[in-house]
């Protein structure tokens, strides 16, 4: 019983009880940013690997930004790319566009590539699927004035799902920006929007060539010298959603390098980290949520009639729901249930195999996200 009861109340706890508690938090101890008109020289370094299908709507979004073009250079990272990423670059060359082709080493191989040819005061760090709207960077480096902001990351709402299944994929999603959000509010980050982020130029590291999170590693970087990491909600990327598959695929290699980014800032978990009971409730509860499912569900056995059968069998018709998911009818209502506890059990497992870092060479948990263009 008693194993059942604090399983019970951990899940409880980080999925709903942690997220509500922080919202009310930041409500009430919010740090404002000073923030104001600011130009400061850029560099926009995009990392890509075979991106012909997104490569120049980003770059239109790019060429298109609300910034003093003579303040900025932009890089295209072509990380070993083997389809049409340089040839499309290449177009964009009379707009100011560089491109660097490099052997395939990964994502932090050519962002280091990139930090070290770069000579902007700030760093913009975007990935090649997400459009960025016009007053985006403009809006990012404004939080820069404030001299406490080391990072800034951009807000990445989704486009609309074409199924119900990236439909439930985007809803995480917009549960997991309203955290880092708060988190901002509140002091810092634990790390960026990976896919549209900015740092100052000083504060950014060289990367070991295996880190599966530079969104976090170097944030984390500028966080520990003092600076503030947060989310602004005015600068946009517009993201495009993902199916379970591969949103499975991603939190696989993010909730591992979650282990790594432990391993490479042991100061995460000691007195050094101003947040460490947020890092505990937000990063350590989501580790440990697949093992507190598991313990409800081992515990469920050892309960008193009837009990027992009645919460054993609504963990069997949850489990159930989400492993026929892919064999129910799109328009059957029980689709309505299925595919979001298949959901749940995909981001689950993700969080359970994410130990596997510790078993195999990080590299081969870099998978390419995949999502479907819209014409």
């Amino acid at each position: 019983m008693l194993l059942f009861l604090l399983c019970g109340a951990g899940i409880i706890y980080v999925v709903a009880g942690y997220p509500l508690l922080l919202r009310w938090i930041a409500a009430r101890r919010a740090i404002p940013v000073a923030k104001q008109p600011l130009t400061k020289t850029i560099s926009i370094l995009i990392a890509v690997h075979n991106g012909e299908h997104f490569l120049a709507d980003k770059l239109d979004s790019v060429v298109n930004l609300d910034y003093p073009r003579e303040l900025m250079e932009v890089y295209v990272l072509s990380d070993g790319s083997t389809d049409g990423t340089a040839d499309v670059a290449r177009r964009y060359a009379s707009s100011g566009i560089q491109l660097v082709e490099l052997p395939k080493g990964g994502k932090p191989v050519a962002l280091n590539a990139g930090i070290l040819r770069s000579r902007g005061e700030i760093l913009v760090l975007t990935d090649v699927r997400q459009v960025l709207e016009r007053d985006s960077v403009r809006e990012l480096i404004a939080c820069f004035a404030d001299p406490t902001i080391g990072v800034v990351s951009g807000d990445l709402p989704m486009r609309e799902g074409i199924d119900r299944e990236e439909s439930n994929t985007s809803l995480y999603w917009r549960y997991e920006r309203e955290i880092r959000k708060n988190l901002g509010k509140l002091g810092s980050t634990f790390g960026a929007t990976g896919p549209f982020y900015a740092i100052r130029r000083e504060l950014a590291p060289v990367m070991p060539v295996d880190t599966l999170l530079d969104d976090m590693y170097l944030p984390l970087a500028a966080y520990f010298r003092g600076y503030r990491v947060i989310v602004d909600e005015a600068a946009r990327a517009i993201e495009y959603p993902f199916s379970v598959q591969g949103e499975f695929r991603r939190k696989v290699r993010t909730l591992a390098g979650n282990y790594q980014i432990m391993m490479q800032y042991p100061a995460l978990l000691s007195r050094r980290n101003t947040m460490l009971f947020h890092f505990v409730s937000y990063k350590i509860g989501r580790l440990l949520l697949p093992w507190l499912f598991l313990g409800l569900l081992v515990s469920s056995f050892g309960l008193p009639h009837p009990w027992a059968a009645i919460l054993i069998g609504a963990q069997v018709v949850f489990y159930g729901l989400a492993a026929l998911d892919l064999l129910i009818p799109v328009n059957s209502p029980i689709k309505r249930l299925s595919t979001p506890a298949r959901t749940v059990v995909t981001l689950l497992a993700a969080a359970a195999l994410a130990v596997s870092v510790f078993f195999v060479p990080p590299h081969r948990l870099w998978i390419v996200t995949q999502a479907r263009r819209r014409n």
